[in-house]
Parts: C-alpha cells; structure tokens; sequence
C-alpha cells in the first residue's frame, strides 16, 4: 500500500510538472494596449503600408511604443488597416505618443507622404486593457501562413463578468483543444466607449476554412454546451445581445511583427 501511495504521488507530481501553470496577478499582462484603426483616402492605401513599413514602425520603436500587430481585412472594401501597439502604462503612453508626434524625423516622413493628399481620412483609437485570462500578446511569427480573426462581443446588462468568466474557466482552453490559437483578450479601459459591455479578442487560424471547422466542432462539444448553458442561467439569459458578436477576418501586412 505504502508503495502504490509513493508511486501516485510520484505520478502526480509529474503531471504537475507538466500542466500549464495557471495564470497569477503578478502574471496578469498590466500593458496599456491602443487598437488603432485607420481609413485610407482612395489610392492611398500603398502609400500608407510604405510610410508604416518605411518608418512609422521604426519611429514607434525609437519612442518606446511596441508594435504587436499590423492587419487588414481580407475583403478590405473600406480600405482599412488595423494594428494593435502597446505602452508600459496609461501615462506613458501620453508622453510617448507626443514624442513620436513632435519627432522631426517623424514630421519629415508625414510631410513626404503627403505631398499629393493625405493619406488617411478617419482614425479611430480605443485604449484596451487585458483581461486576467488573456495570454501576453507579443509578435510572433508562426512560420506558416495564417489568418487572424478580431472579435468581438457586447454583452447583455451586467453580464460582461459572466461572459469573462465564461471564457477564463471554458471558452479559451476549448479553442485551444479545436485548433484555434490564442493571441490575446481585452477589455475597453474605464474611460473608454464599450467599458462596461465590450470583450475584444484575437485568434489566429490556417485559414478561413480551418476555422468554419473549428467552430463548429467547438459549438459541438458537450463541455462547451454545457457551460454555456450554466452562464446563462447566471446571467438571467444569453450574455450577449442580439447581433453582438461581430468578427472580421484580416491578413497581416508584410511589416507586422505578428504573422
């Protein structure tokens, strides 16, 4: 008997060597994330990917602002590009973003790309902060061609917890277990629109059709019907509202550091 508890022990103690370690708050990503998304006036979109490729990307790096990821939407009709950066802080970043902008070399590189127009006609920004489930987002170059997918969801009154909780303790390791790769999950910061409904995430599939598949063996799977099923009933009915989950399919550019 005494051997038999010594071997399972044994056993134990390898599994846990081997399991994931669960994520901490010392661990928690606590970086200040900006979603950027640019409109670019017609045939400006090559001139756009040239100044990021040529030089915004080096100037952010100068400055201290990370670049995690440039996209555009595979069907990009509205000549949009997306990219993710990311600041120590809230504060810092007020103070790097005004040193790019007051960088003479910065103003050179504008002025130059903008001898015929302006470049872009509209550019959104929304501060994000990671949720305590999201892995840390970081460039990352898979080695095969992928596609991304932006996602995301409004939840019903006072449900966004539920709807995090949902993705913390079920949603985000059955992704995994479909095929479905992880890049990060954000929250609006509090002084942000969407603060209190607003869950953005990031996955990364080998194409549009791996992931039609992945969703739906996911959407199969008996722990998933489950759990939602019991986070619904939490939450007095779904977690989302009606035509609140949104999700666009981008490529990466040939400058972003994540591929």
């Amino acid at each position: 008997m005494r051997k038999f508890l010594l071997s399972l022990a044994s056993a134990f103690a390898v599994l846990a060597l081997h399991s994931p370690a669960p994520i901490t708050a010392a661990e928690v990503d606590k970086r200040c994330f900006e979603m950027r998304v640019y409109t670019a006036n017609p045939d400006k979109m090559e001139a756009l990917h040239a100044r990021f490729r040529d030089h915004t990307l080096k100037m952010f790096e100068k400055h201290g602002i990370e670049s995690i990821g440039y996209w555009v939407p595979v069907d990009n009709k509205e000549n949009k590009l997306y990219f993710l950066i990311a600041y120590p802080s809230r504060e810092a970043r007020e103070t790097l973003w005004q040193k790019f902008q007051d960088d003479p070399a910065w103003k050179k590189a504008k002025a130059d790309s903008e001898k015929n127009g302006a470049l872009v006609s509209k550019a959104d920004s929304t501060f994000l902060q990671a949720t305590d489930y999201s892995p840390v987002a970081k460039a990352s170059k898979a080695g095969a061609e992928r596609v991304f997918e932006l996602r995301t969801y409004t939840a019903t009154t006072n449900n966004l917890g539920n709807l995090n909780a949902r993705f913390r303790d079920h949603t985000v390791k059955l992704f995994s277990k479909y095929g479905m790769t992880n890049i990060g999950y954000w929250t609006p910061m509090a002084d942000q629109p969407g603060a209190q409904d607003t869950l953005i995430y990031f996955l990364a599939h080998k194409s549009q059709d791996a992931a039609k598949e992945s969703f739906a063996a996911f959407g199969k799977d008996p722990e998933w019907t489950a759990a939602r099923k019991a986070s619904e009933e939490k939450g007095g009915g779904p977690l989302t509202i009606k035509g609140g989950v949104k999700s666009i399919f981008m490529k990466p550019t040939d400058y972003s550091p994540m591929r």
